[in-house]
């Protein structure tokens, strides 16, 4: 059965709807992500973005449902608390853009006009779109001072290490009127932004905070990672209390994305996905299981004594994203 995005935009509303049934008291629920595109698909695969929002603060707060082997509900659960200010989630670099333009799928009151009026309120304005940026880029500064004090090792540290390159690279997203990017399309979308901001050097240099120029990496060699990846994730996935993202329901998710992009014009666009991924389901795994993610990361710079230079590299991303962001808005 060919799966289409109105199928699964269907999918989401009826989903909405029986949680509502099952629990009155939710304030309200809305779609995001990829499914609010076009094209949600990447290896023909996806998943359903939803957000519902409780009254209090709900015992869970990110669900993975399997729908088809293609296709799974990812749900996260907020507290209504989260959205009590509007015009200060105007300038949050996360929510500000989640907020603006979702696909409502539940609301029995007045949530969303009141979200949205503050939100939306000179969202657009060049001042306010330089605060989320300089938000993001500040985020991350403090992730990079606090590094090299954090003691983090193996996983932890690598984890904290991309969480930093994420924001720095955001803001730049933001500067361009984007979304913060999403986690299969890292890579393949930054340099668009980076160009649009007339910084286009800085797509190479995000390929060199991961090592992507340390090492040759040839289809090869990130098809024998992917093998690897699969693996631990595979053995991650069956732990317990596992980070959400490391279920089983988005192996399929994950893969058959990564064999896209290994199969396209630039293979290396899979390293993002793959290393954050990996990561996740390393930090899970005991140490003897980690043997291949290691020796990866470590040829890579991203562990061992290439991480200094690495930081060093993060640090020159990050003062032309703040060079960028001094000057005045227009």
């Amino acid at each position: 059965m060919r799966i289409t995005r109105e199928m699964l935009l269907r999918v989401a509303r009826e989903t909405a709807q029986k949680r509502a049934f099952e629990d009155p008291t939710l304030v309200a629920a809305y779609l995001k992500g990829s499914l609010c595109t076009d094209n949600p698909f990447l290896g023909n695969t996806t998943d359903i973005d939803i957000v519902i929002i409780h009254p209090d603060t709900p015992a869970q707060r990110r669900e993975m449902v399997a729908l088809t082997p293609e296709v799974h509900l990812d749900i996260q659960h907020a507290p209504q608390e989260e959205y009590a200010k509007p015009r200060e989630l105007r300038l949050n670099a996360w929510l500000g853009p989640e907020l603006y333009d979702p696909l409502p799928l539940l609301a029995p009151g007045h949530f969303f006009e009141f979200v949205q009026a503050g939100v939306r309120d000179k969202f657009n304005e060049p001042e306010s779109i330089y605060a989320r940026a300089r938000n993001s880029a500040s985020h991350a500064r403090q992730i990079w001072s606090g590094l090299p004090l954090s003691k983090l090792t193996g996983p932890e540290l690598l984890l904290l290490y991309l969480k930093g390159i994420i924001h720095a690279a955001n803001a730049v997203v933001l500067l361009g009127k984007g979304k913060p990017l999403a986690e299969r399309r890292f890579l393949l979308q930054f340099p668009t932004y980076a160009e649009a901001a007339g910084k286009p050097e800085l797509g190479g240099i995000l390929l060199s905070l991961l090592g992507a120029d340390d090492v040759d990496m040839d289809v090869d060699m990130l098809s024998a990672c992917l093998a690897a990846w699969e693996k631990d994730f595979v053995s991650a996935a069956a732990i317990p209390g596992v980070e959400p993202r490391i279920s089983p329901v988005r192996l399929k998710y994950y893969k058959c994305a990564c064999q896209s992009m290994l199969q396209g014009e630039s293979p290396i666009t899979l390293l993002w996905p793959l290393l954050s991924t990996w990561t996740h389901a390393a930090r899970s795994l005991p140490p003897e299981q980690r043997k291949t993610w290691e020796s990866t990361c470590q040829g890579l710079g991203l562990l061992g004594s290439g991480f200094d230079e690495k930081m060093t590299r993060f640090d020159h991303f990050l003062d032309i994203i703040e060079e960028m962001l001094e000057k005045e808005p227009l």
